[in-house]
């Protein structure tokens, strides 16, 4: 089983920052893209960024520039910086990790946590 435990949500006013860290721990594989998605109520759950285990990033269009995601492989720990926040930004953010193996698709996620940005 595979647990992931978020932390660093929160309310913060417009152009502040906010970091969120995610650890992932249980029966992991080793190949595994770790990633940040986030959901407003009446919308559907949106991609915010992805990160591969050799490093490499996806972004969506609305966070490139100002959102940095990365990883500590050791500690099977994700990070996303967020800088120059809109109110828009304000949703519940999943963390998530995901794997194929054997043809199957592995992916699990966490509880979430709020982020409010005030205007």
């Amino acid at each position: 089983q595979v647990q992931l435990v978020e932390s660093g949500g929160g309310l913060v006013q417009a152009g502040g920052s906010l970091r969120l860290s995610c650890a992932a721990s249980g029966s992991i594989y080793s190949t595994n893209t770790m990633g940040w998605y986030r959901l407003v109520p009446g919308k559907q759950r949106e991609l915010v960024a992805t990160i591969t285990r050799s490093g490499s990033t996806n972004y969506a269009d609305s966070v490139q520039g100002r959102f940095t995601i990365s990883r500590d492989n050791a500690k099977n720990t994700v990070f996303l910086q967020m800088n120059r926040l809109k109110p828009e930004d304000t949703a519940v953010y999943y963390c998530n990790t995901r794997w194929f193996r054997g043809g199957n698709l592995f992916d699990y996620w966490g509880q979430g946590t709020q982020v409010t940005v005030s205007s």
